[in-house]
């Protein structure tokens, strides 16, 4: 498969595991999209947790206001996360330099950042990649968190985020 059509096959994936998937090609068009996906209103917005440890994270706008420096206060996570699996539409968080995976867990909205030259075919092809030098932790995000342990009744955000949007990048 080509790049584009890896992207383009993780995205549809994406979508279909009910996350919410955009493409972006500079950091003046990721700060277009955040507004919309973050649903910024009149009202008093979410508090917004963004690590700012890598240059796509530190490219992204956030009100002060808005801003928490404290991922357990926070309603909104948005970070760059190290990658994503095409045919599963995953999104991979990995402890790799020190991140703190569970940044994106607890807020009920994980908005990701996903490097273009990051979307793997497969999963295997993902571990072959971190062969070396493998992650000490890596979670795999496939959409909304959701159950069914409850009665056999679904339900959305019990054991991470209500929401996933993802910002091809």
């Amino acid at each position: 498969m080509t790049s584009d059509a890896v992207i383009q096959r993780f995205m549809e994936m994406a979508v279909k595991a009910a996350a919410k998937a955009v493409r972006v090609n500079s950091a003046a068009r990721l700060n277009e999209a955040l507004p919309s996906i973050i649903q910024l209103g009149d009202k008093a917005g979410p508090r917004i947790f963004c690590p700012r440890s890598t240059e796509k994270e530190k490219a992204v706008i956030i009100p002060e206001d808005l801003f928490t420096t404290d991922y357990f206060d926070a309603d909104v996570c948005i970070e760059e996360v190290s990658g994503a699996i095409a045919e599963t539409g995953s999104i991979i968080c990995t402890s790799h330099g020190g991140k703190a995976v569970q940044a994106g867990l607890l807020p009920s909205h994980h908005v990701a950042i996903v490097p273009q030259d990051r979307i793997f075919e497969t999963l295997d092809d993902y571990f072959e990649s971190c062969r070396e030098a493998p992650p000490t932790n890596i979670t795999l995000e496939t959409g909304p968190s959701r159950t069914a342990d409850i009665e056999l009744t679904l339900t959305v955000g019990v054991h991470g985020p209500e929401r996933l949007s993802i910002i091809v990048f």
